[in-house]
Formats: C-alpha cells, structure tokens, sequence
C-alpha cells in the first residue's frame, strides 16, 4: 500500500474550517513570539535607562546584547529539546510552549536587574524555540498538498509581523498618553503574556498529528479515526506501515539537504535580527528618527507587509526556491546600497532603500526561512522534529551572534561595514537556495522522498 495513497484523503482536502481553526491555534503562538521579540527592540532604551546604564557606561554595549541576545540561545536549546520530545507526540508537548512564554512575558514584567531580566528572556526563548518546532511541523502535516506553502507563511511569516505591529502601537499609544519609561518597559513586556495564554487550551485539544500516528507510533486505528474526524472520509490501511528506517539511513541520504534548510535560517536570522532588533534604535536615528515604533510600523506598513502579502500569494504558485533567491538577492542589494550611500542621500531615500530590504526579505526569506517550511517539507515524518529542531536552533543561534555582533560592528567599527557584511551573507543564501530542491505542491512523502525508502 503507498504512503500517497493512504494520505490522499489529507492532501486532497479543500481548504476550510479545520485549516481556520489550526491556522489560528498554531498561529497566536508565533503572533506572540513577533511581539515578545520585537518590542525588547521598542524598550531596551528605557530598560538600560531604569537600571543606570546610559550610553557612556562601559557595559552599555554588553547588557545591549545580552538583553537582546538571551531569548535567542533559550530558543536554540528550546528548540532542540522539544525537537526530540515531539517524536513522542506532536500534541502531547503542545501548549507547554505556550504557557512557557505566557510566564516568562509575566515574570518581565517583574524584573529587577539586568541579570534577572536575560534569565527571564532565557525562558522566554525556551518557550518560543519550543514552538518554531511543534508549530510549523503540526500545521504541515494536518494540511492540504495544495495550500500548505500559504496557511505555514501566513501562520509564521504573517503572524510575526502581526505580532511586531501590535507591539509598536502598543508603544505609540502608551508614549500618547505620557507613561513614565520605567513603567511603560514592564507594561509592553508584560502585555506579551495575553496573546500566548490565548491558545493553551485549543493547543492541548488539537488532535494528533495522521502522520506521526501511521509513521512513528504505526497507530492504524486512531490514524483511520483522525482522517474520519478531519475529512470525513474512510480509510483502510491493511498494512504495517510503521516507518522502520533508521535515523542515520536519512541523514546520510538526505543530510546534504538538511544542512542546506539549517543555513538558510542561520543566515536570514543573522541579518534579519540583526536589522528587526537594533533597526528601532540604531538604523531609525541614522535616517532621522527619534521614535522606534514610527520607524517600525513604517517599515513593517509600508514595505514589510506589501512583500510578505505577495510572497504568501505567489508561493504555491511560483513555488519556494524563486520567492528565496529573488527576496534574499534582493535584500542583500538593497543593504549594500544603503551602506554605500548612507550619509550621501537624503534621509527619504535612504528610508526607501532600507524599505525594499524589507519588501524583498519579507516576499521570499521572511516567510519561507522564518516558517522553517523546508525544514519540514524536506524531512521525511520520522526525522523532521529533528531536522526542523536543527533547522530552528540554527536560525535562533544567528540571531543570537546578531543580538551581540551587530551593536559591536555597528557601534564601534562602522555602520557601514555592518550593514554590506549582512548584505554579503544575503547573497550567499540566495546561492545555496538554487541547490535546494522545490517542493510547491509536493505531498510530503514526495517533497520529502520518504516514499522512495518505505516498504
């Protein structure tokens, strides 16, 4: 019996309620995860101000990157503990992640030094690295071959950036009406425990995911029961099809791949974080701007949706590989032109070369690396909590070398070798993304050529 005919019913299925409801439910976890880790970038200011570091203190430089920095390494370590536990159960871990964030964004609020500030951020990230894992991979495998590039970009890409913005008017609403920074830092930090308790109870009545039922725990009576209860149709499998391969068979053949999906994300995150973290307050006042959240609904409004809309548009259509090297050659490209004529042209234009960084990272990168979509699309079920677990830890680690390096370059060598060395790792990405294989419309025992070694 084949693998793609056994999950025909799932891949077949027209996009409908069930998608709604798992768009929304996975969705809120990383809506939350783009609100927790952009607005440390609103409030780092007022958090080194309320403990008595300004910019002349000697560790200005340190607590900036380590207050930035720490969600990220808890994210990598997040993300590959729950990239092991999900091979015991998509569902039996989620809503952990969640609740996770849910008392880190509290405990924040709460903090009363520095220190104790990047532990809590350290548990944070543990919660969103938790979830960059189970997230994308249960969204994958309950989805249609058809939509499922558009339902993991708008559920990750789009969610972030939902996320981001809420952040910044948050900002700008609270800054109206004149509350003192100490407060107004702990408020918007705290704030970020509301949209993660959202979904804890609809994460833990999510069922389990056909995939890791037939594959991993060979499970056929609740794998035919959840295909009923999802698609309302019968499904008789006579065989054992319990995947019986080996970790180490798919690493050594497909391993070439994995590493390619993981450096993707290194790069992407490495640039991205470091211009989504430091861009409020460091890129903002190169170009003029005082206020990190204008500068951030401006850039997210006006360019980053407007790409992320076209991506998630054109993704199942186009497919993956033309949306990552058009957007990440394109990001690199306006980077380097905002390095070379920063100081050279006025502050409008350099505001619309920094934007189509933005519009192009957002169409292609931002909604396909950000989402782990080839981690998971090109891991066969057995290894792809794995490989999405290694794929998330990578991303989170260059966005932490970001969190550290980039105020470093920035600050103390050049602005402008900063931002053409970031430029430069653009185009590197978007020469690896020609090796990667397509997998627009693939089911995932296709994309994923796990049919080829069953049975």
């Amino acid at each position: 019996m084949k693998l793609g005919d056994v999950f025909r019913p799932l891949d077949s299925k027209k996009f409908g309620v069930f998608h709604i409801k798992s768009l929304f439910t996975t969705g809120m976890g990383v809506f939350s995860d783009g609100y927790l880790l952009s607005s440390i970038s609103l409030v780092i200011l007022f958090i080194l101000s309320s403990f008595g570091i300004s910019k002349s203190s000697s560790s200005y430089e340190f607590w900036l990157g380590v207050l930035s920095g720490t969600v990220f390494i808890g994210a990598a370590l997040g993300a590959v503990l729950f990239g092991f536990l999900a091979n015991r159960g998509r569902k039996t871990f989620y809503g952990v992640d969640v609740m996770l964030m849910t008392i880190g964004a509290i405990l924040q609020a709460f903090a009363t030094s520095p220190a104790e500030l990047a532990i809590i951020r350290f548990i944070v990230g543990i919660g969103t690295g938790a979830d960059y894992v189970l997230s994308p991979l249960i969204m994958a495998e309950h989805s249609n071959a058809k939509d499922r590039g558009k339902l993991i970009a708008v559920g990750f890409g789009l969610m972030w950036s939902l996320g981001a913005i809420t952040a910044s008017l948050e900002f700008l609403g609270m800054d109206a009406l004149s509350i003192p920074h100490d407060l107004m830092w702990r408020i918007i930090l705290g704030a970020g425990a509301i949209p993660a308790a959202s979904v804890i109870y609809l994460r833990r009545k999510v069922p389990e995911t056909t995939r890791f039922l037939l594959r991993i725990k060979g499970d056929v009576g609740k794998f035919q029961t959840v295909v009923k209860e999802i698609t309302g149709q019968e499904v008789k499998v006579n065989d054992n099809l319990m995947d019986s391969n080996t970790f180490s068979s798919y690493f050594s053949k497909f391993g070439k791949v994995f590493v390619m999906a993981s450096v993707l994300w290194f790069l992407f995150d490495l640039t991205g974080y470091a211009n989504g973290l430091f861009g409020p307050t460091l890129i903002a006042r190169s170009v003029g701007i005082v206020n990190p959240a204008i500068f951030s609904l401006v850039i997210s409004l006006g360019f980053g949706f407007p790409g992320k809309f076209l991506g998630i548009s054109t993704i199942d259509k186009i497919g993956r590989k033309p949306l990552q090297i058009i957007g990440s050659a394109g990001e690199g490209l306006f980077l380097l032109l905002f390095a070379v004529l920063l100081g050279r042209v006025p502050s409008l234009g350099l505001m619309a070369l920094y934007g189509m960084h933005e519009f192009l990272g957002s169409l292609g990168p931002g909604i396909i690396s950000t989402a782990g979509m080839l981690g998971v699309e090109l891991a066969p079920t057995k290894v792809r909590s794995i490989v999405q677990a290694i794929t998330v830890a990578s991303g989170r680690s260059g966005a932490a070398i970001a969190s550290f390096l980039f105020p470093i370059l920035f600050i103390s060598v050049s602005k402008e070798i900063a931002l053409a060395f970031f430029a430069i790792l653009m185009f590197v990405a978007a020469m690896i993304t020609f090796m990667v294989p397509e997998t627009k419309g693939k089911p995932l025992e296709e994309s994923s050529r796990e049919e080829k070694l069953t049975l």
